[in-house]
């Protein structure tokens, strides 16, 4: 009776009511070979539409895995030839330790290669800070287990140097602020 009632007080809703129910509905099969014939046909179109979605999905899989083997062919190009650039940038600090090795075969002024060592020396420096690697540093520091590694511990000076730094063994490095080396140090207790 609600449904009566809606439907009378709006007229589209009725005509598109009256629509769906006439398409959905099948007329029922006179006999049961019209039965039979009506089944195997609506089978025959199921069958169809199994056959392009299996089709369909065998494509996509074969798609996707074109697409995961290319990806990681390029990411392995990729870590191949990463570090070419810097490498590219090296080789001019290479030439200069060569010239250095060089001049300090036939040099008898010694003041002169100590300069010319400092100046390669400097230009790596500067090499590394533009490719984001930089000293952890050290001197008058904590004691820091996120960048320093404690190679030995030593009997401090002074109250002040407990838990400090007293000497670098060796440098520390990070990379885009993560740490690639560790400073080698020694503590103070």
């Amino acid at each position: 009776m609600k449904k009566q009632k809606h439907t009378d007080e709006n007229p589209q809703i009725n005509e598109r009511y009256e629509n769906c129910e006439t398409t959905q509905a099948h007329e029922p099969p006179e006999t049961t070979e019209e039965a039979a014939e009506q089944i195997v046909d609506e089978m025959e179109v199921m069958a169809q539409k199994c056959v392009e979605l299996n089709d369909k999905n065998l494509r996509l899989m074969a798609e996707f895995d074109n697409y995961r083997k290319r990806t990681i062919k390029e990411r392995l190009d990729l870590l191949k030839t990463a570090s070419e650039s810097v490498l590219v940038d090296m080789l001019p600090l290479i030439d200069d330790f060569e010239r250095g090795l060089q001049a300090m075969e036939t040099s008898e002024d010694v003041v002169a290669v100590k300069e010319g060592i400092g100046l390669i020396y400097s230009k790596f420096i500067a090499f590394l800070l533009q490719n984001g690697v930089k000293a952890i540093p050290t001197e008058n520091q904590t004691f820091d287990t996120e960048f320093h590694e404690a190679i030995i511990t030593f009997p401090a000076p002074t109250e002040e140097q407990k838990g400090k730094i007293i000497d670098c063994v060796s440098k520390g490095y990070t990379l885009n602020e993560k740490v690639i080396r560790f400073s080698k140090v020694v503590v103070g207790e």
